[in-house]
Order: C-alpha cells, then structure tokens, then sequence
C-alpha cells in the first residue's frame, strides 16, 4: 500500500481535499500540526513514506539521499523553484505536477491590483479610516497600455481579461506564441521596450537562474514616470529596495506584490507606504483555485 504524507498546511486543513485523497490512499498523514516543515523536520515527517504532496516546502539533494524511500512528489501548487529537479531526477524521484490549475485565481488578482493602484484605494481607504475625507483622482485600467512578462498560463490569461477591458497590451517572453498574439492584439517587444512603454507593468515568471533579479534597479529605472508595478509570481524577480526608493521618489505611482523574497516580508519600510499594496501569497487562494490544485496533486 503506497503511503503518503501531505506537507502542506493549507491541503492538510481542507476537509473535501482530505476526504478524496484518503479514498485513494487510507494510510496518508496530514500536517495536522500547522508546522513550517523544513530541514530535519521535514525529513523527519516525510520518513517512511513513498510519496509526498507538498507546497512551499524546500526540497533538497540532502533531503533526497537522506530519504531513498521517497519514489514520487506531487505539487501543491504551480512553482517549482522549491525543488532541486536535476537532484530529483539522480535520485529517480518522479515529480507529479500540472501547469497552470491557479492561472484564472492569480490573474483576477493582477486586474484587482491593477485597479486598486491605478484608482489610488488602498491609499484613499486609509485616508477615510483616519478620517480624511479627501477623493484622489486617478486613471481607468482601459486606457492604459498594460505589459506582461511572462506569457504563459498566468500571462496569458491576464491578457484575455485585460482584452475585456480594451488595454493595449505589450509581452515579453522568450519563447514566441504569434497564434495567441495575433488573435489577442498582443505586441511582443524587448523587455527594455516594455518599461519604457507600458503603464502597468506585470511579472508572470518562473523563479530560476535566468529570471531571478530580472527587474534589478537599472531595469526598474526604464520604467515609465507614474507607472504601476505589480508582482503575483516570485518574489525573487524584482529588487525590492530598488521599488521603494521609486515608490518614495514618486517615480512609480504605485506597486502590489503578492510575493515576496523572503516570506513573510522583512521590509517593513516598503510594507508602510501608503502606495504599496501587499498580500500574503494569496495568488492561488481562490476557493476554486485550491481545489483544482489539490486533485492535481491527488492524480499527481
């Protein structure tokens, strides 16, 4: 009998997620305990078993000799850069993971941040709590041209939103989609030619070697005056230090992040300014979301 071990703490809480995987497999163990597993703690629950749903756990080589018993991951989730692939794969670990099962839950995110900065809430919010009465002019998502980086699931599903809205929208990935393009009115142009362009400005990345750091602070200075950024992939993208002093220097008129480099945020300089919206990761929380993620992982 195949014996699970379910690292996440969000999947471990959800009673229909529960029920259909212990159908499948009577002898799985849950996070009932709430605990951030990492290190030897983590080796420590997942021994014995032979297969693991897990999230934002971090998946090592050391992890993978330590635990030869373990034959198949399935992810939670959509991000891999929590697991080392190449290790997996000289350990003959098999990887259970669909792409894209949260895209529509993330890009309903990236549209409600894009609105909220471009019409200055969370700002005119907290003014009214403290009782200011003062109303802030701002600007419609449908006049704005909107570049996304990244155009995969989520990227792509931002754009067919954002057609809804009648946005001129700019891409850049490295890989090339004319079909979809052509059929979204999509212009596909360099990444300097997107900052320097485009008015809302939104990540849509895998975090690796290649993309880590994309928007260090020379990038992010090509980005247009009272531009918005907003970040619902990695955090690991984007030089937070660098968009705060923008942020402050009103350069950028605004910025959300869902994601952040260290999680939770240490920055609580740029958490504090009143033209930066934050959330806790919540990308993929959409009720739908976190159970097209979690049979995913149960067929996984």
């Amino acid at each position: 009998m195949t014996r699970v071990a379910v690292t996440s703490r969000s999947f471990s809480r959800h009673p229909i997620l529960r029920a259909e995987l212990l159908a499948k497999y009577p002898e799985t163990i849950f996070n009932d305990a709430g605990l951030s597993l990492k290190g030897p703690a983590l080796i420590d629950f997942l021994r014995g078993h032979d297969a693991a749903i897990t999230a934002l756990e971090t998946l090592d080589d050391a992890l993978f000799t330590t635990l030869p018993e373990i034959k198949v991951i399935a992810k939670y989730g959509v991000g891999l850069d929590m697991i080392d692939l190449p290790a997996m794969a000289r350990h003959g670990v098999r990887l259970g993971w669909t792409a894209g099962v949260n895209r529509r839950s993330v890009a309903e995110l990236v549209i409600a941040f894009a609105i909220s900065l471009l019409r200055h809430v969370p700002e005119s919010a907290s003014e009214l709590r403290s009782g200011r009465w003062r109303q802030i002019a701002g600007r419609q998502l449908s006049d704005c041209v909107v570049g996304i980086i990244g155009c995969g699931h989520v990227g792509k599903d931002v754009a067919r939103l954002l057609n809804a809205f009648g946005c001129r929208l700019l891409t850049h990935d490295i890989r090339d989609f004319p079909e979809f393009y052509g059929r979204h009115a999509i212009e596909s142009v360099s990444l300097d030619d997107l900052l320097l362009r485009a008015d809302v400005v939104t990540l849509h990345l895998p975090l690796d070697q290649a993309t880590r750091g994309i928007l260090d602070a020379k990038k992010l200075g090509l980005m247009r005056q009272g531009a918005v950024l907003i970040n619902a992939a990695r955090g690991g993208l984007v030089d937070e230090a660098a968009v705060r002093k923008m942020l402050e220097s009103g350069h950028l008129a605004g910025a959300a992040f869902d994601v952040f480099a260290t999680e939770p945020p240490q920055a609580l300089e740029l958490l504090s300014l009143p033209n930066f919206l934050a959330t806790p990761h919540i990308g993929g929380s959409a009720a739908e979301a976190i159970l097209a993620m979690g049979r995913a992982a149960i067929d996984g």
